[in-house]
């Protein structure tokens, strides 16, 4: 121990040495800020995924790492936060979009953490960068929209017009048999029949496996009609409304919104056995929202630990996938008067 110095003050300075080692060598993003949004320390780490060095971003508002309009947004939450106590991301975390110095954007995963220090309220930030995380997601749901669609296309092309063929053959051999006047001329009605019926299921099946065509991506249409046949296919009462629909050029964005309205539809009537079901699309300035409410069994849990049970799971995980991959986020929480309500907000202009 050196002459002079304090037992206490050598486990202090030691102790900080720890944690600078700690910061300094960590793999993911280490941003600490004030509750003003002023960057108290960053790690190299940060440093190196935001392209700024640390003297360049402590001192500053965070809110320079983040792209329009969540820089202009930052200041606000921050001070809804310290009035309300209530945070969408602190003590949550959650997919965030960061921008680089030279102005690139990318997804990246934040969580936040609050404490308390000398009466002073600090944030610490963890990010890490999903790119490649978020491009595999994307390559997997396109192969997976393409699937669909080849099974559609299959369902259209082909075993439609095999069972058109068989209902040919069923109603010639209905009229052969009532020339005769036999009695299975009655039963061959009844297949002729059979097999319309099947043929009509078909097309609407392979209508669902591909509702959008890629050539204008007309969603509106498609969600109209996702919920005239969840309708007659079911018998529940199923509409959809749309009364600021935004402008969307890009067919993925489309078909993406539409997997996740078909999935919300589906759960409600699986899970929540609902007779009752809104489909919803709006937008407001720069935000666009698709939201489906149902009035059924709603959650038994709460939403955060009910992903299972009322959402299948893996259902849940793909709609928020979706979400993700044209820069929205999904939310699902109980509707009012019961039920569960499904919402994708999204900023068409940015989506990709």
């Amino acid at each position: 121990m050196a002459p002079g110095l304090d037992p206490m003050e050598i486990a202090l300075r030691d102790s900080e040495e720890r944690i600078r080692g700690i910061l300094h060598t960590a793999v993911e993003g280490i941003i600490t800020i004030d509750e003003l949004g002023i960057m108290e320390s960053v790690n190299p780490a940060a440093c190196k995924l935001f392209g700024y060095a640390e003297g360049e971003m402590v001192g500053r508002n965070v809110s320079m790492l983040m792209p329009q309009p969540f820089r202009s947004e930052h200041d606000h939450y921050l001070a809804n936060y310290r009035r309300t106590g209530q945070g969408r991301i602190i003590g949550i975390g959650r997919e965030v979009v960061g921008q680089r110095k030279n102005g690139t954007v990318f997804p990246m995963d934040l969580s936040v953490g609050e404490v308390r220090l000398a009466g002073e309220r600090l944030f610490t930030g963890i990010v890490r960068d999903i790119t490649e995380r978020k491009r595999l997601e994307k390559e997997v749901l396109e192969i997976a929209d393409r699937e669909q669609r080849r099974i559609g296309q299959d369902l259209h092309d082909d075993l439609c017009q095999r069972l058109a063929g068989i209902g040919l053959m069923s109603e010639a051999l209905e009229h052969n048999l009532s020339t005769h006047q036999a009695p299975e001329a009655i039963v061959a009605g009844r297949i002729a029949e059979k097999v319309r019926d099947a043929i009509e299921q078909t097309r609407t099946l392979a209508r669902g496996l591909s509702p959008l065509e890629t050539d204008r991506a007309d969603l509106i249409s498609a969600l109209a009609e996702l919920a005239v046949n969840t309708t007659e296919i079911f018998g529940v009462h199923c509409h959809f409304q749309a009364e600021q629909p935004p402008a969307i050029a890009d067919p993925a964005i489309s078909t993406h919104l539409y997997r996740i309205a078909q999935e919300a539809v589906s759960n409600a009537i699986r899970h929540g056995m609902a007779r009752d079901i809104l489909i919803f699309l709006d937008s407001a300035d720069t935000e666009a929202i698709l939201s489906i409410r149902d009035n059924g069994a709603g959650f038994a849990k709460p939403p955060e630990s009910a992903s299972k049970s009322r959402h299948g799971g893996m259902g849940l995980r793909i709609m928020k996938y979706r979400a993700g991959m044209i820069g929205g986020i999904l939310e699902t929480g109980t509707a009012e008067g019961g039920g569960v309500i499904v919402t994708c907000r999204f900023r068409p202009a940015t989506a990709s």
